[in-house]
């Protein structure tokens, strides 16, 4: 296992009064070598839909690909996009029969969107473990990253405010967790679909904040 790619990690998703923050770090590693410094950890599921990857870099792409083609299907059956409990309960059911490069999804995922009754994410394990919350961090920088969180969440958090969190949330798992590091993805899922936010975007908050975001 330790020979194999993987993205150690920081992921985050929150719930906000407009709808979800999604977020992580961009490093990934091979045991105790740096193996890429923008590695794709977010991905876009749907308008509404958004997952987050921790764990062996193969198994989270095919995981990603499955389950937008997934999605994609349902919406062409349906003519409605499918909710974010729907998304997680399918996710789920993926992971617990089993497959990817060692007979599981060796994977940390949340899952998140916005749909008619509002924004929501869900972590899943690899066994297909399915919890709802209204904060989660997955990966191996989650202990840092929660230490903000508990001290920062408050329910009905502003959308503003929820970008802010994630961003000192990050920065505070990768100060401590060797693993986790090389710049910033953060995106946003509300009644406006899925927006990415800019790296500039990301730099000017962060400033603001004293934080400095390291860069590949």
């Amino acid at each position: 296992m330790s020979e194999q790619l993987k993205t150690g990690t920081t992921t985050i998703g929150i719930v906000n009064s407009e709808g979800v923050v999604l977020a992580s770090e961009r490093r990934a590693t091979m045991g105790n070598f740096i193996a890429h410094k923008e590695t794709q950890k977010v991905y876009k599921i749907d308008d509404n839909l958004g997952l987050t990857t921790a764990g062996l870099v193969g198994d989270a792409q095919v995981l990603a690909r499955y389950v937008k083609a997934e999605v994609e299907l349902y919406k062409l059956k349906r003519q409605v996009p499918m909710t974010v409990k729907a998304a997680a309960t399918l996710l789920s059911n993926i992971l617990r029969r089993g497959g990817g490069s060692n007979g599981f999804y060796y994977v940390g995922l949340i899952i998140g969107g916005h749909d008619m009754e509002g924004g929501h994410i869900y972590s899943l394990d690899a066994a297909g473990g399915c919890i709802s919350d209204t904060y989660v961090s997955v990966g191996s920088g989650s202990p840092y990253a929660y230490g903000v969180l508990e001290d920062h969440y408050k329910k009905g958090i502003s959308l503003d405010d929820a970008i802010n969190l994630a961003i000192r949330s990050l920065n505070s798992a990768m100060k401590r967790d060797s693993a986790s590091g090389d710049g910033m993805a953060i995106v946003t899922i509300t009644n406006d679909g899925y927006v990415e936010v800019s790296e500039e975007e990301i730099n000017k908050r962060a400033s603001r904040m004293g934080i400095t975001v390291p860069k590949p």
